[in-house]
């Protein structure tokens, strides 16, 4: 893994996953989404969640992080061996769970250093000078490979979708969560936009080990750029496979049909 150290729950001798969700059944507008969902993630493992359009995974991602546009009518998300089932949003974003969207939001007027500092006040929970955020961002702008002059621009305004994704990989760096959950990350870019994405998820690896990495994604091509613990395949609401790499070279070569 580029130098990343190889950190489990089970090497640092912790009970509890990072993440465990467990019969999770969820709905939107009185239709059931999720039927009964389970799921472990450890601390420091990259797992990823594939499936067809309509499995449910998007609202699996949002259901973790508490979107209240979804019910949980049955079941239970733990984190770190606490129950956070119904928690808000930014609740567990204070505990350290982050979620980059597939569709950023444009700011416009909001200036990211602005944006950044008050997220990073709000995850520590203490006042964050402007000095810090700002060498806290230079810093973290050239491990990421980005322009410096992206710290002068104003949250997603006219950003590319790469950019916006790439943003959000510099939020999670900054933020410094201790679960990290990637919807989509990878739709919309191109090669070289995707290699750059990959590449900065694991430079933010490498520099927290212990994070642990949800991967929600259609296709194989990011998981040729990281390097998943697990995959699982999501359909009609459930997992119904889960296994290594192969299983995702399996669903390329084959399709979702066989797990419908």
């Amino acid at each position: 893994m580029g130098g990343r150290a190889d950190v489990t729950g089970a090497d640092r001798g912790d009970a509890a996953p990072l993440l465990s969700v467990e019969g999770l059944h969820a709905s939107a507008e009185g239709v059931e989404i999720l039927r009964g969902v389970d799921l472990a993630v450890g601390r420091g493992e990259l797992h990823a969640i594939m499936g067809p359009n309509g499995s449910g995974k998007s609202t699996l991602a949002n259901v973790l992080l508490g979107n209240p546009a979804y019910t949980v009518t049955a079941g239970r998300v733990r984190f770190n061996g606490d129950d956070v089932t119904y928690l808000a949003p930014d609740a567990r974003a204070k505990l350290g769970m982050f979620l980059a969207f597939q569709y950023p939001e444009e700011i416009p007027g909001v200036p990211i250093p602005q944006f950044l500092r008050q997220a990073v006040a709000a995850r520590r929970a203490s006042e964050v000078s402007v000095l810090e955020i700002r060498v806290h961002l230079r810093e973290w702008l050239e491990r990421l490979g980005m322009d410096p002059a992206f710290a002068e621009r104003q949250l997603n305004a006219g950003f590319s979708g790469g950019e916006k994704k790439r943003n959000e990989i510099l939020q999670m760096a900054l933020l410094e969560p201790e679960l990290a959950i990637l919807d989509e990350t990878d739709s919309g870019l191109d090669v070289d936009g995707l290699r750059a994405v990959a590449r900065g998820v694991e430079e933010v690896r490498r520099a927290r080990p212990h994070l642990g990495v949800l991967v929600v994604t259609h296709y194989r091509r990011i998981l040729d750029e990281l390097e998943p613990d697990a995959v699982h395949v999501l359909a009609g609401g459930r997992i119904v496979a889960s296994g290594g790499r192969e299983l995702a070279a399996r669903l390329e070569a084959e399709g979702y049909e066989a797990f419908r």
